[in-house]
């Protein structure tokens, strides 16, 4: 049997050429004691956080693989909620960067997230429709909330009453009580999606953005309860009003009870409408911390800022009016009641200013400073970040930019790429400007600008490189001066393809006015400078009948290759432009293709998704390959080697075996289209760019990588991904409802509910064994030794009933309600003995009670009918009861003790402010008189 194969892996190194990718919102975030200075963005799977005044970055938030969907910071600023793709949410940490608790419930994209005031609770949205309220501090879900029928926008937790409003692109908003949870009222006031809203007015105001111009508000009256049911109270007054009141509040009842039954608990109703200019759909909705600022954009540049007037402001504008109205009354002898004067709903929210972006924005957040400036991030479309300041004290606010972070990537996607000879620098071009990277720290080292960019090439020597763009120009720049030096018309349509000679004195470019045309470099002289500089010098041209969309060398430059239009690749001799090969069978014309280093092969990559590998003696066919699930973009060969990189629309690179015709590798990274690659010299870095805005940079390990292990990693992978997609497990004799259990089945799960069967099965043979071992010593009439299992004896030779807690107490509390729910019947009863014996001792009395409440729940029925069971429940009742109230009584005790250090320290600060007012108000005293002393002397 011959030798396998060797290969080496190639590994993700980094991510660059990314500020923020526009697929999540951005948010300020309160770091190092300053509010309205550090910025956290989306960037792909990762989270940056951005220190926008010097533009840094000083902090990645590393995800695994899906993409962020949504940020929200915490109330305290110490944590950062993230939303993904794929529905999980992690909670990261944000002094040491590191994600504590993830929680997986969703079975699509988070689309909303909203911390409770006191940081408590979580709410998330998803593109699943569902609404699923978690309990951070615990770690785990509290229960799901079903009841819109299309993508949720937003979630809004409300500070006085424990009630939640969701809105989504169903036109709905949704009034959901969390004590009952269930939906009490929905809002149906909106013909199209509600893209947005915000509680304003201490939560006495509702404004909803949808997909026209208008932003609906609505007043919330709060209801009490307790007060409807109080009869005496209305009957206080005599005489004829109360009568009036009288019939009144029955009437209100009695409407309140039979048609609006769902108004006992808040009421809303319209009060009117404030007009956007944008006349777009509404894409962000938002107000800063204070609930003093609103600000909202459409699908364009604009940010429209309004300022809420708080209640004193608009009492004092009321008195004003009135004071006018009176005013006007006398002057027009007529007598008009004060009741009539109302404040108008734009002159409650008044618009401020509009903010102009650079490009169109894609979220924002506001922040009020202490100083009364109101800062504002921007991101934008574009992968760019803005921060606005708008002084408030001016007379007319203007918004100025204060940054703007565009350094550290493009602003289209980049359409080529191409590696110095040294391996050390990284060229890369898209519709603006041409940027030049340092592989190993990965800063941008030059910014050029230049047309459109389609295909490139580093000059021999590194010091200039030239760029073919899609009006046809040849562009030559410098990079030591990062200057255009000179501007060539190469074609009459765009230069699709640029390949370097081998001898290194040219290069060819093919384009889409059907010709192959040959180039030389050569030293000029201009007449303003003495030295010489190079230029580049047409030498030949190959006129064919279709658009040339690829040209490569083969490596001993007697043969080009040329892809067509037509779908065939044709080879030429290089010195006379004869005619040499015909490579035909692709179904969509060629992208891409590349001939390796031996010049025996050529590989074709096409939009028909397979990849042809041909031999270039005879242009027989070796082999067809299905290589990705859209067009192939882009194939480059390994150096010194028959390995190919594919690059696809699929948002996949794959590495391939010329001779073997096998699938090597996948490297997984991007989440868009991949558009173009590039090998080093070395073959130990390959870089790829991709419509999600980034870059990413593969490094060759010296990891060796077996076929059989990658494909079984593979099938694992698949098959993980499955048992999410696989139907939920019910709970027996439940109804699908309003609410259900927060968390879904995956592969954690399960992996925890087998751990759990295995610490019972081993405590039930340890059991086995140790009565046995008994029986034994009984009938010996000494001590036997007793063999320890290896695995209690890690723990520690601990008892096989510890070892089950052990095991329990490492089941992640989010996890752990799904974990019971997929754990068979059969090991419940040893469950409840266990839990029996855990109680009786007093240990995680929280936690056991949690899961034996959950197990009595869904196996109600098995347990109740099985009569061996019942003492066991008889015994759990009383243990549980005496250990519960015992953890109650000291919460209460411990609750006590807090709150009376809470009022020592109130009265200390008492003190301590009562002796700065006074003091503050003798200095303010002091200099009265001061002042009075130098008028009089003026005077």
């Amino acid at each position: 049997m011959g030798l396998t194969r060797q290969y080496l892996r190639y590994e993700p190194a980094a991510l660059f050429g990314l500020v923020a990718s526009a697929r999540a919102g951005v948010a300020f975030l309160a770091l190092r004691g300053e509010q309205g200075r550090y910025a956290a963005v989306p960037a792909c799977e990762h989270v940056f956080v951005w220190d926008t005044r010097k533009g840094e970055k000083i902090l990645i938030l590393k995800g695994l693989k899906q993409q962020v969907s949504f940020l929200c910071p915490s109330p305290d600023g110490l944590h950062l909620a993230v939303g993904y793709e794929d529905g999980a949410i992690r909670i990261f940490n944000l002094l040491n960067g590191e994600s504590t608790i993830t929680f997986n419930g969703h079975r699509a994209a988070i689309t909303a997230l909203q911390y409770d005031h006191l940081g408590g609770r979580l709410v998330s949205g998803s593109k699943d429709t569902e609404v699923i309220v978690w309990d951070v501090i615990n770690e785990s879900g509290l229960y799901r909330l079903r009841g819109h029928k299309d993508v949720i926008t937003q979630v809004l937790f409300l500070k006085e009453k424990n009630l939640l409003v969701t809105c989504a692109k169903d036109t709905l908003v949704k009034w959901w009580d969390l004590d009952t949870q269930h939906c009490f009222k929905t809002l149906v006031g909106h013909r199209a999606e509600v893209w947005g809203m915000a509680l304003l007015s201490k939560e006495r105001r509702l404004i909803t953005g949808s997909a026209d111009s208008e932003l609906r508000v609505w007043d919330l009256t709060y209801i009490q309860e307790v007060k409807d049911r109080d009869e005496p109270e209305s009957k206080k007054s005599k005489g004829s009003p109360s009568l009036g009141a009288e019939e009144n509040t029955e009437e209100d009842e009695t409407l309140e009870l039979d048609e609006h039954p769902e108004e006992r608990i808040v009421k809303c109703s319209k009060v009117g409408s404030i007009m956007r200019e944008g006349r777009d759909r509404v894409v962000t909705l938002g107000i800063d911390r204070m609930g003093k600022f609103l600000a909202c954009h459409g699908a364009d540049a604009v940010l429209e800022v309004f300022s809420v007037l708080s209640e004193e402001e608009i009492q004092k504008k009321l008195e004003k009016k009135i004071k006018k109205a009176r005013k006007k009354a006398k002057q027009n002898s007529e007598e008009e009641s004060e009741r009539s004067v109302e404040l108008s709903l734009q002159e409650e929210i008044q618009r401020v200013t509009n903010v102009k972006a650079s490009s169109k924005i894609k979220s924002f957040d506001l922040i009020l400073s202490p100083k009364g400036e109101l800062k504002m991030v921007l991101l934008l479309q574009n992968n760019v970040i803005e921060l606005y300041s708008l002084d408030l004290s001016a007379q007319m606010p203007q918004a100025v930019r204060v940054s703007k972070i565009t350094i550290g990537g493009h602003r289209s996607d980049v359409r080529t790429l191409a590696f110095s000879s040294d391996n050390i620098a990284i060229l890369s071009a898209a519709a603006e400007s041409v940027k030049i990277w340092n592989r190993s720290t990965l800063q941008c080292i030059r910014t050029m600008e230049c047309e459109y960019a389609l295909c490139s090439l580093f000059v021999p020597g590194d010091r200039q490189v030239i760029i073919g763009t899609k009006t046809g120009k040849l562009q030559l720049f410098d990079l030591a001066s990062g200057s255009l030096i000179e501007t060539l018309d190469a074609h009459d349509g765009a230069v699709w393809s640029i390949a370097l000679s081998p001898d290194q004195h040219g290069f060819v470019t093919g384009g889409a006015d059907k010709c192959v045309k040959f180039w030389e470099f050569e030293l000029v002289k201009d007449e303003s400078s003495v030295q010489k500089r190079l230029s580049m010098k047409h030498v030949r041209i190959l006129q064919l009948d279709e658009d040339v969309l690829c040209v490569r060398y083969s490596p001993n430059q007697k043969l080009l290759a040329v892809s067509l239009l037509d779908c065939t690749v044709k080879v030429f001799y290089v010195d006379t432009l004869k005619f040499f090969l015909s490579l035909y069978g692709h179904k969509l014309p060629v992208l891409c293709m590349d001939i390796c280093y031996d010049g025996t092969l050529i590989a074709t990559g096409s939009a028909d998704r397979n990849v042809k590998i041909w031999g270039l003696d005879f242009g027989d066919c070796h082999r067809s390959l299905f290589a990705h699930d859209d067009s192939v973009m882009y194939l480059q060969f390994v150096p010194k080697s028959h390995l190919f990189f594919t690059a696809g629309k699929d948002s996949k690179i794959k590495q391939w075996d010329a001779d073997k015709f096998e699938h090597i590798q996948t490297l997984e990274g991007h989440h868009q289209e991949v558009w173009c690659l590039a090998l080093s010299p070395n073959g130990d870095y390959v870089v790829s760019a991709s419509h999600d805005k980034s870059l990413r940079l593969w490094e060759r390990t010296r990891e060796p990588l077996i076929l059989e292990e990658e494909r079984e990693m593979q099938q694992e992978a698949e098959y993980e991904e499955s048992v999410a997609k696989e139907e939920q497990p019910v709970v027996a004799g439940e109804m699908q409802g309003e609410t259900g259990l927060a968390g879904k089945k995956t592969i954690e799960t399960i992996k925890a509910a087998e751990r759990i069967m295995e610490a019972i099965e081993l405590y039930r043979e340890e059991t086995a064994k140790q009565k046995e071992h008994n029986a034994i010593c009984k009938a010996a009439g000494k001590e036997v030794p007793f063999p320890v299992n290896p695995i209690l004896h890690a723990y520690g030779n601990i008892t096989p009933s510890a070892y089950v807690l052990e095991v329990f107490k490492k089941v992640k509390s989010s996890e752990l309600e799904e974990s019971l729910l997929v754990l068979p019947f059969s090991y419940v009863p040893d469950l409840l003995r266990l839990f029996n014996e855990y109680i009786q001792q007093g240990s995680d009395v929280e936690l056991l009670c949690r899961a034996l409440l959950f197990l009595l729940k869904i196996h109600f029925g098995q347990i109740t009918s099985n009569q061996m069971l019942v003492t066991v429940i008889e015994n759990l009742k009383k243990t549980t009861i005496s250990r519960v109230s015992e953890a109650r009584d000291v919460l209460g005790f411990n609750m006590a003790g807090l709150q009376f250090l809470k009022r020592e320290i109130e009265a200390k600060d008492e003190v301590t402010f009562f002796a700065d007012a006074t003091e503050h108000f003798e200095e303010r005293k002091r200099k009265r008189k001061k002042k009075e002393k130098m008028v009089l002397a003026v005077l």
